[in-house]
């Protein structure tokens, strides 16, 4: 009695965490569009070699047009009852969070220092909120059988593989000098915070997250999933960033509008596994009909889903 009272306090308490998550998200995004408004339109703000300042310019823009609306619309559509919607929730503040780091350490300081704090901070929240109310096992098990895991897991594996080695490549050689780094030249960095968080986060966990996928775990549909979301945005972002940095300084050699057609090529082509992968998890079960005190019911969000940890069969690892 004691156990089934204590699973049916967590059968409510999940969907409000999810409210909680969306209510943060939404907050997110809030200061989203300020960080890409007032970063993106205002030509005074941003310090530093024009094309670095056009690069970070470009990167606001696709936050504040793309990243956005793409987090509402999973909010909106999650809170509903689509399983997918929560995985593009979770890829929307991937890039919210990747990107908030490089305007807080790839721009001098600024104007919008402490909004860019917000940003960073209000992401981290939404999304450390968002995983604590998901079952990601209850999630991941919504995916149908026929789901292309094993393509997908290869793509990210090949993606994570040559972006490491071009990285590596990179970064390797330089770190046995001459000081500073010839990478670093026409940036005004002191070092590079790309490198630090592909290498130090995202591409292992692309990596990791693939290997999941492959053994058909349910996490590794989430994960991956999230990731894909992340790289098919920040390929538009690349591109629109780099033809940004171009425009004001086309003699620049840290940006190149010859990227900008293979990053857009690149966009659409990383949208197919994404689409591939998250077009067969199955809806969440319906919500039961309003009543008074009904769990789930005043939250929006579906009784029994895979947010609430309980309703939904488990996949076989």
């Amino acid at each position: 009695m004691v156990e089934d009272e204590r699973m049916e306090l967590l059968t409510r308490t999940r969907p409000d965490r999810l409210l909680v998550a969306a209510l943060l998200s939404w907050t997110c995004a809030v200061v989203a569009v300020i960080t890409g408004v007032w970063t993106a339109l205002d030509p005074g703000l941003l310090l530093g070699p024009p094309a670095m300042r056009g690069s970070a310019r470009g990167t606001a823009l696709v936050l504040a047009v793309v990243a956005v609306p793409l987090l509402l619309v999973s909010v909106t559509r999650a809170v509903r009852g689509s399983a997918w919607a929560l995985v593009t929730w979770g890829g929307s503040l991937l890039y919210c969070l990747y990107n908030s780091v490089l305007l807080l350490f790839l721009t001098p300081f600024n104007a919008a220092f402490l909004v860019y704090v917000a940003l960073l901070g209000s992401t981290l929240w939404s999304l450390g909120t968002l995983i604590a109310a998901t079952d990601l096992h209850q999630l991941g098990g919504r995916f149908s059988a026929r789901a292309p895991a094993r393509g997908v897991a290869v793509y990210a594996w090949v993606v994570g593989c040559l972006n490491l080695l071009l990285w590596l490549g990179t970064v390797g050689p330089a770190s046995f000098g001459p000081f500073p780094a010839a990478f670093l030249d026409g940036t005004g960095l002191t070092t590079n915070a790309i490198y630090v968080q592909d290498l130090a986060v995202w591409l292992p966990l692309a990596l990791v997250a693939g290997s999941w996928l492959w053994r058909r775990q349910p996490r590794g549909f989430v994960v991956v999933g999230a990731i894909l979301v992340l790289w098919v945005v920040e390929s538009v972002s690349i591109a629109v960033d780099q033809w940004w940095g171009h425009h004001l300084d086309p003699a620049a050699t840290v940006v190149s509008s010859s990227v900008v057609a293979p990053f857009l090529m690149l966009a659409v082509v990383g949208a197919v596994p994404a689409v591939l992968l998250l077009r067969h998890a199955r809806p969440l079960p319906d919500a039961p009909a309003a009543t008074p005190g009904a769990s789930g019911v005043a939250t929006g969000v579906p009784a029994g889903s895979a947010v609430s940890g309980r309703g939904a069969p488990r996949r076989a690892r």
